[in-house]
C-alpha cells in the first residue's frame, strides 16, 4: 500500500464544479451590487456651488405645462432644455455644456427653460423631477441642477435630496414636505404632456428661439452659436 505525504500548512487545490462556479459568481456579483446600492443611497451630500449666484426665478413650478424658466426677463434668446434627471446623456451635456449655459443666463444673454420629464427611471426620475421643483420655488433652481447632476452616481434618496437644500439654504419644512409627499407630481406629469406635444422623443433636447438643435450642435460651441445667431436674428 502507499501512502502520500500531504503537506498540512498547505492549502490543497480542489476541482470545483462548473456549476458551482457559476454560482459563486453570481452570489458575488450580488452582493457587490448590493454594496455598490448602499453606497449610492448613503454616501454624503457635499455641495460644491454654495455661494453661486442663483438667476431669478421668472416662471416658478407648479404652473401646468410650463417648464421652470431662470435668467432674465429681457435676454433675446430662449433655451428650452428637455431632461432627465437619470439619464446619464443629461449628464454628460451638462458636464459639457454646464458652465457654458450658466454663463449665457448669468449675463442675461439668454433664458432657461427646465423641462425636467421622468422616464428613464420609473422610481428616480418623477422624485428627482419633483426635488428640483422644490428647489425652483425656494430660487435654487440653477444651483440645485448643477448638483444632482455633478454626482450622477449618487442614488438620491429624499435624504439625500433634502441634504443637498439644507446645503444650499432651503431646508425648511416646508420644502422637505415637499419632497417627502411628492407635491409637484401632477405638475412633473403636465410637463410630460406638454414635451409629447412638441414632440419630444428623448432626453437631452434642446430649443433655442423654438429651434431644435441638432445632436451635433449640443456641445459648448455648437450651443453658443446658436443662442449667438438667435440674438442676431432677434435685434
Amino acid at each position: 500500500m502507499s501512502t502520500t505525504n500531504v503537506n498540512p500548512l498547505q492549502q490543497q487545490k480542489k476541482r470545483v464544479p462548473p456549476g458551482v462556479v457559476v454560482v459563486i459568481v453570481l452570489v458575488l456579483a450580488l452582493a457587490a451590487g448590493v454594496g455598490f446600492q448602499y453606497l449610492r443611497g448613503h454616501s454624503k451630500v457635499e455641495a460644491g456651488n454654495t455661494n453661486q449666484t442663483e438667476p431669478a426665478v421668472i416662471t416658478g413650478p407648479g404652473q401646468s405645462g410650463q417648464g421652470v424658466t431662470v435668467g432674465q426677463a429681457g435676454a433675446k434668446a430662449q433655451i428650452d432644455l428637455y431632461l432627465d434627471f437619470r439619464c446619464p446623456h443629461c449628464a454628460e451635456f451638462e458636464e459639457m455644456t454646464g458652465s457654458t449655459v450658466d454663463k449665457l443666463v448669468q449675463d442675461g444673454t439668454a433664458k432657461l427653460t427646465y423641462w425636467p420629464l421622468a422616464f428613464v427611471n420609473p422610481d428616480a426620475s418623477p422624485r428627482l423631477a419633483n426635488a428640483f421643483a422644490a428647489a425652483a420655488a425656494n430660487g435654487k433652481a440653477l444651483t440645485y441642477a448643477d448638483e444632482m447632476y455633478g454626482d450622477f452616481s449618487k442614488s438620491w434618496t429624499n435624504d439625500q435630496l433634502i441634504e443637498l437644500g439644507k446645503q444650499l439654504g432651503i431646508g425648511d419644512a416646508k420644502f422637505q414636505q415637499a419632497i417627502q409627499t411628492n407635491s409637484y407630481g401632477g405638475w412633473v406629469e403636465s410637463v410630460g404632456k406638454a414635451a409629447d406635444s412638441r414632440g419630444v422623443t428623448g432626453t437631452p433636447t434642446v430649443f433655442v428661439n423654438g429651434k431644435k438643435l441638432e445632436t451635433k450642435q449640443l456641445s459648448p460651441e455648437g450651443l453658443q452659436k446658436a443662442v449667438d445667431d438667435a440674438v442676431k436674428s432677434a435685434s
